[in-house]
């Protein structure tokens, strides 16, 4: 009788201890699977907040090379259109801008009424001056007075126009120096940018642009977005691609000089692509990093291209995450 009883007492312990770990084989394998999903969350939200997405860049750099694609094919399917006194991206005829007499260029400054709005990234002399070095070596042999280059203190990539002549956004002084507050806390924000000379194109218009890729810091098509929040009575329409990043190191305004005569449009066409190849292979590639934003007003009409009247309000890029 005593060894049933046992027998039953221990059957019941065994009993219970099997249900009871059971229940913990539960709770600590619900535990475990619970934390390692926690886990396994938190070190996605860490990856996607802490890296920008990998997609953005790629797309806007894939869209500018497809821009300088086209700019670089501009030549051949319009030709030298800047020979017969063509309009420029502005749509400003040459004949407008400079006057090319006895071998002197000079510009035609005109008023612009109301001042043109412009912000710009400013590319330092640290940068432009050897640029425009090699662009003239390359390029005053063959063209002498007929090119007007691009003032190295100057230099800039245009990003937004506030105002400009084709759609122009009249202000009082107030309202200027509310935008000028506006773009100043946009720079705020703004990463330095380091950059990189992807090629140099010649347009149909006679313009020797220099064409960048950006390697790290703010993309210009954020650059122009929040300075479309900041600036929200600007023209609509802009003069520019939102994605472009480009600056101007000259233009041409005359037929090339050679030695012997003249060329046919032909050769003309061959000499203007071996001269381009010949600074590309000079510059291509050069770095630089921008780290100012200019809001300037131009009260002549292309001022910061042609040395005109202008007031510039300089900005350095803060990099901050207000």
């Amino acid at each position: 009788m005593i060894w049933a009883v046992r027998y039953m007492v221990m059957a019941r312990a065994r009993n219970c201890w099997s249900r009871l770990k059971a229940v913990v084989l539960i709770w600590v394998t619900s535990i475990f699977l619970v934390y390692f999903a926690l886990q396994l969350s938190f070190m996605n939200s860490s990856i996607n907040n802490s890296a920008p997405s990998s997609d953005t860049p790629v797309s806007n750099a894939q869209r500018r090379s497809r821009l300088y694609d086209k700019l670089a094919r501009d030549l051949d399917e319009n030709g030298a259109a800047f020979l017969k006194h063509g309009e420029t991206s502005q749509s400003l005829s040459l004949s407008e801008l400079f006057t090319l007499k006895d071998g002197l260029v000079t510009p035609n400054l005109k008023t612009a009424n109301p001042p043109v709005r412009a912000n710009v990234l400013y590319l330092s002399t640290e940068y432009s001056v050897p640029i425009l070095n090699a662009v003239k070596s390359v390029f005053s042999l063959y063209f002498d007075k007929a090119i007007w280059f691009q003032n190295s203190s100057l230099c800039h990539f245009s990003m937004f126009h506030a105002s400009h002549h084709i759609s122009p956004v009249p202000a009082t002084e107030v309202e200027v120096d509310a935008e000028v507050t506006a773009v100043k806390g946009v720079a705020a924000t703004l990463c330095p940018l380091k950059i990189v000379l992807d090629r140099v194109v010649l347009t149909s218009t006679g313009v020797l642009l220099g064409c960048w890729q950006v390697v790290s810091g703010t993309d210009p098509v954020d650059v122009r977005a929040k300075l479309r929040t900041a600036v929200p009575h600007a023209p609509e329409k802009q003069l520019y691609d939102a994605a472009m990043l480009h600056t101007s190191f000259a233009r041409l305004l005359g037929r090339p000089t050679i030695p012997h005569g003249e060329l046919d449009e032909k050769d003309e066409l061959k000499l203007f692509h071996e001269l381009v190849s010949r600074l590309n292979n000079q510059i291509h590639g050069f770095k630089a990093v921008v780290s100012e934003l200019w809001y300037v007003e131009e009260f002549d009409l292309l001022a910061l291209a042609m040395n005109g009247r202008m007031k510039v309000r300089r900005f350095q890029l803060g990099c901050s995450k207000a």
